[in-house]
This record gives structure tokens, sequence and C-alpha cells, in this order.
């Protein structure tokens, strides 16, 4: 005999966990195995009609179970007298369940458990892979257990399984009325008075530097559903973790709520003899008192809570350093290089002092510049240790008003943690607090690293998931720290598919890629003077390795000069916080997400943000890839970044690029698949004119750019295998109210090669004369054959007939130049130079007339066989 149970004190989860189960195993009986939440009982007072096929317990001979399948619990203490069964030999147990482990867990055989919103969408999802209908009755209990587990879908818990199901289920008939009338009850008037209750009683403490909260109160009746009271006392109050602790008759509840991963408050409720998750937990507790509870908290929770974030956490390294011996000008000059405003002072490898710029610009300005910075240093300073908590740093940093806290493992300096690192942590904290007040179903918790990898299996192939964790693995072996970073890791939390992997080495990239290579069928092309190599593979695909790294600009819009540093350092030197997350790759933190400048924050948000006021002036290229980027993910240029572009153009930096680095950015725009709203952005903000004084867009060439994007989608439809190089075109449709000279400059400005400067102006000028040729026919009514277009176009490339295709305003003359593209340029005849010189005709200038003669006719259809092509060839010697 199968029997489906689950937990005492059912809820609506276990319901429609059960009612899921059922259609795995139809011939299982469905049991509770004690009581049920009044919400269940309320609803099957008030719904007869939903009533499932239940089974009292009392009725079964527990003798008879051969199979026993646990849903929503697998703890042999939760399922009262089942327990037996599930521990009689020769009994099979399958469980589904989404709680974390225990021990007491009941051994199984058969089911699946992992991380979801609810057991109900863990079975829903089975079914779905299945192909297993469920009608609108089951498919209503069993969206009863998801809304609930989920908090109608908003807890932070809630997984992309919780949303699939539900919408599976919507699509078969759940009535969201029956849901929303027994998940979302108002309290009742004994719920309100223990609320009140528990508000009197609530006080928070500090655990390790975590604030966590606790009420209690006590009753000679029961309540159920406090759950409700824990989420509705964690919003009203704002709190990060709280713990209820309620007395009825002779047991204790308890219920936390978690915010924070400091606290994991299945973890702690397990001591009690309860479970759940990390951010949702609850206990029963028999033969203790209130306070009895109360007093076992305030010895588990110092065991239990994580200390806040400390100073390891947090710290740059490696640290860039002054010597003692450094004069104040020096000082400024290294100070400005690496923007920092403070470093330390090092003495014979000890650290003897800080030097802040403040202190330097003061110094200068006394005429101090030559004497050493170990003359004006602070002497004074706090030595942090890596566990020492950001609590106490905070305290020092804000409190004496400080720019900068070195790290120290003995006497060691590891690293330093800076007035804007704090800040920024403070402020990323602030954030999610200010936004859990108003709405919680807004809260948008950090990544956890088990969605980065699920991001990864979903939108990654197998093959390129296992690469990225054999990377780790060879990080590991050589204690190196390995990041996949940039586009990949930005894309990747955008639900894109790039492919294109970036890998960054905390430490010798190049020995990295080597060691790789040595152990996989590889090979390696180094660069040894910025330290970055590539691994290509067999099949061609290559994975672009990096050390971490810093670089600064001895001038604006010069090439960068670049020093080993820090992963931190290495992602501050990118263009936009966008681009600076990473993932790490070394196995035991495979997908852990760092993000040091709000980079998740700004992907959600849609912003393209500078890491600082001067990127711009360092590199006025990046003017180009903030456009980019906004047009391509559809995302907004911060206010602050677009005015720091208009100042850039303002000040005349982006004239002090080199010619190839613009026309490299151009370039990239126009292989954009929407380059045109790029290219209204750039006349928006005013960088026509640094491709060319007089370039602008007018009424003339807009309708040419509008035009261009049709007439490319219409050629890669024929599919006739020519390679179109699509930045060309949009290049010619900008430009193509500029006069021939203009174009030329403009050419020039880029730093187009010489040779094909001329190929490219040559092609436009023969493109634009044969358009007016053809447009002068049309406009006089005269006659075109075949052949006439053959000729005309023959010779321009396919970007030049596209170009002047989309040009024209002319639809006799599109059809041409379709024509050609289709039809015409692929006609050859089989008349050949050597028919001719067989027949005798000495070689010359008449060859060509004779062939194009042959051709014309092949082309207007006069004639059709090599037969009559040499007859055409008779008649041209006879003439002669």
């Amino acid at each position: 005999m199968d029997v489906i149970t689950t937990h005492v004190n059912a809820d609506f989860d276990c319901l429609g966990a059960m009612v899921a189960a059922k259609k795995l195993y139809p011939d299982a009986l469905m049991v509770f195995p004690g009581s049920q939440e009044k919400s269940i009982r309320d609803f099957f007072l008030k719904t007869t009609g939903y009533m499932p096929a239940l089974t009292r317990l009392k009725d079964i001979d527990l003798s008879r179970i051969s199979r026993l399948i646990l849903v929503d619990c697998r703890h042999s203490s939760r399922i009262g007298r089942l327990a037996e069964a599930a521990k009689r030999p020769g009994v099979v147990v399958h469980i589904y369940d989404h709680h974390p482990g225990s021990s007491g867990d009941i051994s199984h055989s058969g089911g699946e458990i992992r991380e979801c919103g609810s057991s109900t969408a863990i079975l829903a999802k089975i079914l779905m892979e299945k192909g297993i209908e469920v009608t609108p009755v089951e498919a209503t209990l069993m969206m009863l257990g998801i809304y609930e587990d989920t908090g109608n879908l908003t807890f932070p818990s809630t997984s992309v399984d919780d949303y699939a199901a539900a919408s599976w289920l919507l699509s078969h008939g759940a009535n969201l009325n029956i849901v929303a009338e027994f998940v979302s009850q108002e309290l009742t008037a004994e719920q309100v008075s223990l609320l009140n209750d528990l508000l009197q009683s609530l006080h928070t403490v500090s655990v390790n530097g975590v604030d966590i909260s606790l009420a209690h109160a006590s009753l000679d009746y029961y309540v159920g559903d406090i759950a409700v009271l824990a989420h509705m006392m964690r919003d009203m109050e704002n709190l990060e973790a709280l713990f209820i602790v309620v007395g009825m008759a002779e047991r204790v509840y308890v219920v936390a709520r978690s915010r924070i991963p400091e606290v994991d408050v299945g973890a702690i409720l397990r001591e009690f003899g309860g479970g759940g998750h990390a951010t949702a937990a609850s206990a029963t507790v028999r033969d203790q008192t209130v306070i009895q509870v109360l007093g076992r908290f305030q010895q588990l929770l110092p065991q239990w809570v994580n200390p806040k974030r400390t100073a390891s956490d947090l710290m740059s390294s490696p640290v860039k350093t002054l010597s003692a011996e450094t004069t104040i000008a020096e000082a400024r000059e290294l100070l400005t290089r690496y923007n920092v405003n403070a470093m330390p002072v090092i003495d014979d490898g000890r650290m003897v002092g800080i030097i802040s710029l403040r202190i330097v610009e003061k110094a200068l300005y006394h005429g101090l510049g030559s004497l050493p910075v170990s003359e004006y240093m602070h002497t004074e300073y706090m030595r942090a240790e890596p566990d020492t908590p950001l609590n106490v740093i905070q305290d020092y940093i804000v409190g004496q008003h400080r720019r900068l806290v070195p790290v120290f493992a003995g006497e060691k300096l590891i690293g330093v943690i800076t007035r804007t690192d704090l800040l920024r942590y403070m402020y990323a904290g602030m954030q999610r607090s200010a936004e859990a007040v108003y709405d919680l179903g807004r809260e948008t918790p950090p990544v956890r690293r088990r969605e980065v990898v699920h991001l990864m299996n979903k939108n990654l192939p197998r093959r390129m998931v296992e690469t990225l964790r054999e990377l780790g693995r060879v990080g590991d072996k050589l204690e190196l720290p390995i990041y996949a970073i940039g586009g990949f890791a930005r894309d990747l939390l955008l639900g894109g598919k790039n492919e294109d992997i970036d890998v960054t080495v905390e430490g010798d990239g190049i020995l990295f890629a080597e060691t790789f290579a040595a152990g996989h069928d590889c090979r390696v092309k180094s660069h040894d003077k910025f330290g970055t190599a590539v691994i290509v593979f067999s099949d061609g695909t290559k994975i672009d390795v990096a050390s971490t790294r810093l670089e600064y600009y001895e001038t604006p819009g010069a090439l960068p000069t670049v020093e080993r540093s820090s992963l931190k350092m290495d992602l501050y030197r990118r263009d936009f916080t966008i681009n600076t997350l990473a993932i790490k790759l070394n196995t035991a933190d495979f997908g852990l997400l760092v993000d040091f400048f709000g980079a998740y924050r700004d992907l959600r948000d849609k912003a393209v943000r500078v890491l600082h006021n001067l990127s711009f002036v360092e590199d006025p290229t990046r003017v180009f890839r903030a456009i980019r980027f906004e047009q391509r993910l559809g995302f907004q240029i911060a206010r602050h970044t677009e005015n720091l572009i208009k100042n850039a153009v303002k000040m005349g930096f982006l004239d002090k690029l080199g010619g190839k680095r613009l026309l490299n950015e151009l370039v990239l725009i126009l292989r954009e698949r929407e380059p045109v709203r790029a290219i209204l952005r750039m006349e928006g903000l005013g960088l026509l004119r640094f491709i060319h004084p007089d370039l602008a867009l007018q009424p003339e060439n807009l309708k040419v750019l509008d035009e261009v994007k049709k007439v490319i989608t219409w050629f890669d439809l024929l599919y006739q295998g020519d390679r179109v190089e699509t930045w060309v075109v949009y290049f010619l449709a900008l430009t193509s109210a500029l006069p021939d000279n203009a174009f030329w400059e403009t050419c020039s400005r880029l730093s187009i090669s010489e040779h094909y400067r001329e190929k490219l102006i040559d092609m436009r000028v023969h493109g634009e004369q044969m358009l007016e040729v053809m447009e002068r026919k049309v406009a006089k009514g005269e006659p075109v054959r075949r052949s006439d277009v053959y000729f005309w176009l023959r010779g321009l490339s396919p970007e030049v007939l596209l170009y002047i295709m989309a040009k024209t305003r002319c639809e006799d003359v599109r059809k041409f130049i379709s024509l050609y593209v289709t039809q015409l340029r692929g006609v050859t005849s089989s008349v050949t130079g050597d028919d001719l010189k067989a027949v005798g005709l000495p070689p010359g200038p008449r060859y060509r007339e004779i062939l194009d003669t042959v051709l014309s006719a092949r082309l207007n259809g006069e004639v059709s066989t090599r037969e009559d092509e040499l007859k055409i060839v008779t008649k041209g010697l006879t003439r002669l």
C-alpha cells in the first residue's frame, strides 16, 4: 500500500504538494498525520467542492504500508505515528521537500529535494516535464500551496520554478479568487490582540554586531497562523531578523524571519526541533515555558549569528604605498595617478604613517614640495586585523574623520579600507532597508551564488559551464583566485547568451593560462608586457586571460600605462559600473558574484554610469561606448554621466582621440542591430563633428539611414552567401550629404588605410554616378535593357549597391538594383578570349568589345546556347 503524507499542523503547501504527488502515485492514499492549520480547516468547511479524497489516519493499517511518500517534510519527529512506518525495514520512502536538511532526516530512495519557494512547485515541475495534466480543482489546490509559502510570490526564497508552476497552474484553470480569499485573509480579533501583545514586548538586542529582534506572549487559548503576524511585524518595524515566541496551552510556538545572511533562522530553529529556510522557519516546543525558550535563545544566538562583515570582506589588496623618502611633490603625482586620497607610508618594510592628499596640497601651497612625506604624515592610525568588525572600522572612520584604515596580519600590511569603501557599503545597506520599509514585494536581495549558477546552467552550453568549472579547478591547484568578468558577467545576469569569456587572475595570468593549456587540448598566445594571454581550443574557441591590473593616463586621451594590482583596482579601471561585475570560478566559491561598485543596482535600474568624474577625460572613447551600451541594452545614460559627456565635448577632449581609436568605436556602433538610434544620440550630444566638422544629420541622410536597415534585411533574406560589412553601408549613408572632398577628409580623420580609402571613395563616386544615370533614364522615360543595368552596376561592391539602393527615392531604380543583385550579376557567357584567339583574332581592345556584346545578348535573352554566342562572334569578325 502506498501512502502520501506530510507534517503535522499541515498548511496549504502540504495540501497542494499532496494533491500533486497523487498525480504521480495515483493508487496512493492521501493521509494527514495529525492536525491542520486553521486556514486549512476553514477552507474545507467553506469549499466542499474542493475537498480532495483524503483517508483518515485511524483507518490506515501501518503494517501494510509498503511505500511512504513524504511532501514538504523529511524529519521523523514531524509526521506523527507514520514515523513508525518510515523506519520499518522494507518500506520504500520517497521525499519531495524544499527545506534544508538536518539531523533526524528520514533516509529515502526516491523523490526530489532542492531549494525552492514551495514543495508544490517542485512537484508541479515534475508534472509539467512528464506531460501530466491537472484539473481546475487540482490546479487551485496546488496554487494555494505556492502562494502561501512564497507570500504571493514575493518572499526572497521564491524561485523561478514557483513562477513557472503558477503560470502553468493558471493555464489549467486555477481559481485565483479562491486563492486570494484563503491566502490573504483578514486578521481575526484574537490575532489582532496577539499582535498588540507582541508589539508591546518587542525589543532588539545586538548579537555579534547584528540587530536581533524578539517578541513574546502567553495565551490560554489557541491562535492560528501566527506566521502572518511575524511578516506583519517585520514589515511594520523594518526588522532585519525577528523571532516571536508564543506560549499557547502546553506548547510554545516559535516563528522566525530573516532578511540578512548573518542570521540563518532555519538553522537556529532546528535546535528547537523545528526547521525551515534561512529566511523563514518555525518550531513547536513541548514541555518548556516561554521564559525557558527565551533563555535558550540567549544561549544559542551568540553561537549561530554570524558576525557582520569584517575588514577582510571590504579591504583592497595589494596596497599601493609610498616610501618615507618620497617628496611631497612626488606624492601628489602618485596620489593623482592612482586616484586615491590617502596612502600608507613605508620605511624599511614597515608601515610608519599615512599621507593624505589634503595634507600634500597644503604643504605644496606653503612651498614644501621638496620635503619627504615622513615630515608631515599621520603617525597615529587604527591597526585593523582581517577579522575586525566593520562597525568598529565605521566608528573610527566616521567618528574621527579618517580617510584610510590599514589592515595587518601581524606586522605585515595586507590591505586597506578607504572612506569611499565604507560609504559604498553603508549606502548599499541603507538602500536595501529603505526599499523594504514601503514594499516588501519590491525588495531586491543580493544575487545569491546559486542564482548565478542557475543562470549559467540555463543560458550557457553544458560544455562551457564545465570549462568554467575547470578554470576554477586549475586556479585551486595554483592557489590563485579566478574570476569571469566584464560583458560575460553582465549579460549573464541580464539573461543573455554571451559566450565570449574574459577571465582575470589575481596573480600571474600567463602562468595560469599555460598551466590550463598543459592539461587540456589548448594552446596559448601570451603578451608578457600586459600580463595577458589567450587560451585557444582545438575547435577555435578562445578565452582571454589577464592578470588583475590598474591603468593610469599620463595625459587626456593617451593610451594607458599598466601596472599589476588587485581585483578591485582592476575593475575600477573599467568604463562603466555595469561592466565591473566578477563571478568567482574557484570550486569553493563557484558562482559567487563580486560587485564592488553597485553594478547589480545599475543593471536593475537600467543605467549606464561611469565610475569616476574623470573617466571621459582619461579615455574619451568611453563616450561612444556609453551610447553603444545604452542603445544595445535599452538602458539610459545616467544624468550625471551625461553631464560629464557634455563637459568632455565642450572641453574638446575628443579632438585628442587618434583616428584609429575613433574609427574602432564608430565601427562597433555601426555594427549594432539598431545603429540609427545610436547615431541620433551622437547627434544630440554633439559628437558627429569630431568625425568631421561638417557632419550633421540632415533630412536627406536621415532618410538614407532609415532605408539602410530595410535593404540590409532584404539582402540577408536572399541567402546568397555574400559577406557584407554592414558598418560600411551605414557609414556611407551617414556621410552621404558630405561632398567628395569632405568624405576624403573624414576617411583621413579616421585613419582608414590609404588603399582602402581610395577604393572606398572610388566606389562611392562610381556608385553615385550610376545612380544619377539610372534616375535620369527613368525620369526621361527611356527604355532600359537588362544589359544596361548589368554594365551600370558591374564592379560595385555589395556595400555600395545597398547604399545606392537605400539612397534612391525612385522605385524603378530600386528594381534595377534588385534585378542586378538577384539575377544579373551572376550571368556569364560561355565564350572566352580563348575562343576569339582560336578564330584568329589577335589580342587587343576588340576582345572586351566582342565579349561584352556576347554577354549583352545573353543578358537580354537574345541567345541561349554557345552556338548562338559563337554566331555573334562570327558576325563581329565579318564586320572587321
